[in-house]
């Protein structure tokens, strides 16, 4: 008879760990979910395994306790799994809530150019760049600032002395030619490591040129194809002072705003708040 009731005390003390998760923050990310799901599984499968070995002797009170604390657990599992679906559904709604306002501002700028034909626009491809097909999107290997890879995806065959050249004629003041430069590279390098860098880069010649329309397609450019870049903050705090100076005001305010509530703590925080206040935003 001893050995049921020490059963039943490793049982208890099996089952403490995880039932004090159940009592933690409910306000958890969706990869502290998934780490929690496997171990609930874990823990599952360990008490139907001690249930289908343990026979008889056990009294009705201790198999009803575990029985009991099986059904809770089964109980977290389904919570679980629905706060999994809700968060990956709201993730989705903000990638295509995110990726309808840079189609919008793309059609908007090509109306602003006199040789863009809205046909040629295509579908805007996925915040992030990556489909909504229920994981959240995945960023690619950055570049780091200054034109390095940073560690990340390998570099093409001339990549490097391609963007080399293009930013040597932009430190020399060469704006037009470095526009021309950056523009040819990410026309060669599609979604290389360097892409977004050069679309920024590419943005800065422009503006320097008061070529406005040009300067905010490239800032675009750089931010809807890596949102989560160092450059990211930088590229959408002047894409929305560049709609400023073309005169779309409104455009430009809830541009700027976005800033904030999408880099809390970068410093473009401040650079955003200043062009508001300039262009007189509510």
């Amino acid at each position: 008879m001893l050995r049921p009731f020490a059963l039943c005390v490793a049982l208890a003390a099996t089952l403490s760990l995880p039932m004090a998760a159940m009592a933690q923050d409910r306000d958890q990310t969706l990869a502290d979910i998934r780490q929690e799901l496997s171990v609930l599984y874990v823990e599952l499968q360990r008490l139907r395994g001690e249930l289908n070995t343990t026979g008889a002797p056990l009294g009705s009170g201790a198999s009803g306790d575990t029985l009991q604390r099986v059904d809770g657990i089964e109980a977290e599992l389904r919570r679980l799994t629905s706060l999994t679906e809700e968060m990956q559904l709201r993730i989705d709604r903000v990638v295509s809530d995110g990726t309808n306002r840079v189609g919008d501002l793309e059609f908007r700028l090509c109306e602003l150019e006199t040789d863009c034909d809205i046909a040629d626009l295509g579908d805007t491809p996925s915040l992030g760049g990556e489909p909504l097909t229920g994981a959240g999107p995945v960023a690619a290997p950055l570049p780091a600032p200054g034109g390095g890879t940073g560690g990340g995806a390998a570099l093409a065959v001339g990549e490097q002395s391609d963007f080399d050249r293009a930013q040597a004629a932009y430190d020399a003041g060469n704006y037009a030619e470095a526009a021309q430069l950056f523009a040819a590279f990410t026309q060669t390098y599609p979604g290389g490591p360097l892409s977004a860098e050069a679309h920024f880069l590419r943005g800065e010649a422009e503006a320097a040129q008061s070529n406005w329309s040009e300067a905010a397609r490239a800032y675009l450019d750089s931010f809807s194809g890596a949102p989560d870049a160092p450059r990211a903050p930088e590229s959408l705090t002047k894409l929305g002072t560049s709609l400023g100076q073309l005169g779309q005001t409104e455009e430009a305010c809830l541009t700027l705003a976005e800033v904030e509530l999408r880099y809390p703590t970068s410093q473009s925080v401040f650079d955003a708040r200043s062009a508001m206040a300039g262009l007189g935003c509510t």
